[in-house]
């Protein structure tokens, strides 16, 4: 079990990682602004349920593989290039369609559930997540103790609520920002288009990545 030293140092550092600039959090305030706080929400708890997947293999070592064979890593960054690439084409097909309901006209948006299987499996494809993993955890980590594997989920399950609660927060804050430029097709139409351009921005960087 994880002392309460550890545990608020972990938990520190966990809510700065998931502040951090990075594709996550920046897919999830682009959420906020184009769909509104509920669908920020959802893709937050599937952002954050990816981390019990990682979680789950850096328990049982099957992480090791990936940061040890190169043919896995490249499967599993080329996967997650493909996949937001396809993300990144279906907002720009749909970047003339309005995405926020403030009003009553119904208009096409994605489903709670299509936001949350998206940001799952947005955060399992990312082999950088992997790599993470097994680099920071070790680090909170005593291995005096004997129950090693609990210390690890107890660690995944601090990191996945910490980074759902500031996601969360944040998506909030996007929506309340973007309520009156939403009404602006216009601008729905360039937030569609910026969507497309972060997608793919990730993807090549995720490409590109190297162990």
């Amino acid at each position: 079990m994880i002392d309460i030293e550890t545990f608020w140092l972990f938990l520190g550092t966990s809510v700065l990682l998931a502040l951090a600039p990075g594709p996550d959090i920046l897919f999830v305030i682009t959420q906020g602004v184009t769909r509104g706080a509920k669908a920020a929400a959802s893709l937050a708890f599937g952002l954050s349920s990816g981390v019990i997947v990682h979680t789950t293999l850096a328990t049982l070592g099957v992480s090791i593989i990936f940061k040890t064979s190169q043919v896995a890593f490249v499967v599993l960054k080329v996967l997650g290039a493909l996949y937001l690439f396809y993300l990144a084409y279906q907002a720009f097909v749909h970047r003339n369609e309005l995405v926020r309901i403030d009003t009553k006209e119904k208009v096409k948006i994605l489903s709670r559930k299509a936001l949350f299987v998206r940001g799952f499996f947005m955060n399992v494809l990312n082999p950088k997540v992997v790599l993470f993993f097994l680099a920071l955890f070790p680090q909170f980590v005593k291995e005096q103790n004997s129950l090693v594997w609990a210390q690890m989920i107890q660690l995944g399950v601090i990191f996945m609520l910490s980074a759902l609660g500031v996601f969360i927060v944040v998506g909030i804050c996007a929506d309340k920002a973007s309520k009156t430029l939403m009404q602006n097709p216009k601008f729905a139409k360039c937030a569609n288009i910026l969507t497309s351009c972060i997608f793919i921005a990730i993807g090549v960087k995720l490409a590109l990545l190297q162990r």
